[in-house]
């Protein structure tokens, strides 16, 4: 499918929409755009209007400005602004990582617009300081991956900043194992992740009594192979909700929406279906 674009709060946001019904939007994560729901845009579009976008800085998108405004709340209001340009009363809301953690601001700021969630292992980090065992997760993330990559990006290395980052994340030797296309669509984003790693407001606060104030209903997905930080999270996450179900795909780390897009997508498809 050819992209379209909209400029929405000053940002360049292309994405891809096929089907009809009520509305689905893809947030991705780190490292993606639009392109990484390329295994659900079509099944989904079987029974839904899908639209799947990339955030701002993100492959195809022009830079408006130097990625040091980088954050989950700024990406929230550029969601909220995409969503009312394409004239969405409300959508479901699918995501993945840090789309995941955009998409708990957006219900937060803007819950008129969110019909349901679906959320695939958002990285709230500063959660893991309360958590048992959280600490030594956060320590053992930030020094096997966020300041690995943060001192490739910041020396030049972004292929290496790109491999730091996702071996970091979902396991050693990950990302070599990924065919060239995959590591190509990556490498789109490096610049992307460079800023990332060098943003000042990249983990904005959010807390427990935040998003309990969330009455859309809410599905939780973590991979059965993901490092356990993430489980933690999502441990918390759920005590903190009202409305939620939860859900594990088997055989799947981080970015379980490619690892198993299979069971990924009937998880989905049936709680959407429900909603």
């Amino acid at each position: 499918m050819e992209p379209r674009k909209l400029i929405v709060n000053g940002a360049e946001l292309h994405y891809v929409e096929q089907g009809t019904g009520d509305p689905v939007v893809f947030v991705h994560g780190s490292l993606g755009d639009f392109r990484s729901w390329r295994f659900q845009v079509e099944p989904f579009a079987a029974r839904y209007r899908v639209i799947a976008y990339s955030r701002r800085y993100h492959y195809p998108n022009a830079w408006s400005g130097d990625g040091s405004d980088y954050s989950a709340a700024l990406h929230a209001q550029d969601l909220a602004g995409l969503i009312q340009a394409l004239g969405l009363e409300s959508a479901h809301v699918v995501a993945s990582s840090y789309g995941a953690y955009t998409s708990l601001f957006l219900a937060v700021q803007h819950p008129q617009l969110v019909r349901t969630l679906v959320l695939g292992e958002p990285p709230i980090l500063s959660w893991l300081e309360h958590v048992p065992g959280g600490n030594a997760e956060l320590e053992a993330f930030m020094s096997g991956a966020w300041e690995p990559a943060r001192r490739a990006f910041q020396s030049g290395d972004l292929e290496e900043g790109v491999k730091a980052f996702v071996d970091g994340v979902m396991g050693k030797g990950t990302f070599d194992q990924f065919p060239p296309p995959a590591r190509s669509n990556m490498m789109d984003n490096a610049r992307e992740m460079k800023a990332e790693t060098a943003a000042s407001e990249y983990f904005p606060a959010l807390t427990c009594e935040d998003v309990g104030q969330i009455q859309a209903p809410m599905l939780l997905l973590t991979g059965e192979q993901s490092p356990r930080m993430f489980h933690l999270i999502v441990d918390e996450l759920e005590r903190c909700l009202s409305n939620k179900q939860r859900a594990t795909i088997p055989n799947a780390s981080h970015a379980m929406h490619i690892g198993n897009p299979q069971a990924y997508n009937a998880a989905v498809l049936a709680f959407l279906a429900k909603h």
